[in-house]
């Protein structure tokens, strides 16, 4: 009886420390694009002439978030979730890896004209790999920022093609203005381009195929145009004229301490703002996943503290936390904006 009593609080005590929040330092990419904000104002810290994205919380093997916080630090997410798949939740679609990407991204000048596959493209032709459906949160956006969506009017194959032929696909796409605290919805097949002066939270699935339609023409650092790749976009791409996005109706929930706003729903993610404000009510807001998901914390603006019985840790901008599934009971404290993002 002992020893069934000790193992069984010992199993407890090890789920104790395996479920509690721990802090993630992610993966830098340099693309042409990119700017220097990421660095300047969210203490991104790479050795980069430009930093285009930071894949915040990442699984993916082209870039992979490593834990800096907790028993696991030093380790690949991807190699803690191996060996305890039970924190990520018994929802996700685990293929070696979370089903989801978090990233940020800092435009400085505009991204190639571009569409992503669906899943049964991906699987058939990309060697079993997920496609890419996303969303788009805008953290800063400069005066006149704006993202393409799509045509302006119903297009078909020939017509695309006359038109990079002939170097004036511009005039066709559509054109959104943007600012701060936009979301926007962006499935599979859809044409999109992120424009200059954007700084964006992503969130997609966790897939890298970016099939590029137009790229103004551009040379990388070797003087070479970039890669595109028309014919696997036009096979995918909605070439039909899109309506204007519009900003969806706020539905959102109060509790002591924070507003939580329901960004996107979709059968791949779900992503929830929390307006943290534990100083005006002098109270702590508390929080605890169920076992059905993780839920990762990306900080926006503003800073703080999450607690849990036994250990506690500062955030900032820009850090990303990861909460396992069926988590310890913890708190969050202070005054910020963030992220919160689950499958």
């Amino acid at each position: 009886m002992s020893m069934i009593n000790i193992s069984m609080n010992s199993n407890t005590e090890k789920k104790k420390i395996h479920h509690v929040p721990f802090f993630l330092l992610p993966a830098g990419k340099d693309y042409l694009w990119g700017g220097t904000r990421l660095r300047d104002d969210f203490s991104k810290n790479f050795n980069l002439d430009s930093l285009a994205e930071t894949w915040e919380c990442s699984t993916h093997p082209d870039g992979q978030s490593i834990v800096c916080s907790g028993v696991f630090t030093g380790q690949l997410l991807s190699d803690v979730l191996k060996r305890y798949p039970e924190l990520a939740g018994t929802h996700p679609k685990m293929n070696n890896g979370l089903p989801v990407l978090v990233k940020f991204i800092d435009a400085k000048s505009d991204l190639s004209v571009q569409v992503h596959p669906s899943d049964d493209f991906a699987a058939l032709y990309e060697n079993g790999s997920w496609g890419k459906t996303e969303m788009w949160y805008i953290v800063e956006a400069s005066k006149n920022a704006e993202l393409v969506y799509g045509f302006r009017h119903d297009m078909d194959r020939n017509s695309v093609l006359k038109s990079l032929q002939e170097e004036n696909l511009e005039k066709f796409l559509q054109k959104v203005p943007v600012k701060k605290g936009d979301i926007f919805f962006i499935p599979s097949g859809q044409i999109h381009a992120i424009c200059a002066g954007c700084l964006v939270a992503e969130v997609q699935e966790s897939s890298n195929l970016t099939y590029r339609l137009y790229d103004y023409n551009r040379v990388d650092r070797n003087g070479n145009k970039r890669e595109l790749h028309v014919e696997k976009a036009l096979s995918v791409a909605n070439l039909n004229g899109s309506i204007a996005p519009r900003q969806p109706m706020k539905v959102i929930r109060f509790r002591r301490g924070a507003m939580i706003e329901l960004l996107c729903r979709c059968k791949y993610f779900q992503v929830e703002k929390i307006t943290l404000d534990t100083q005006r009510c002098r109270e702590l807001a508390w929080f605890q996943t169920g076992s059905n998901s993780f839920h990762v914390l990306l900080c926006l603006e503003g800073c703080g503290c999450i607690r849990w019985d036994g250990g506690e840790q500062d955030f900032f901008r820009g850090d990303c936390i990861f909460v396992p599934a069926e988590s310890v009971k913890f708190s969050l404290h202070g005054k910020a904006e963030l992220l919160c993002v689950s499958c």
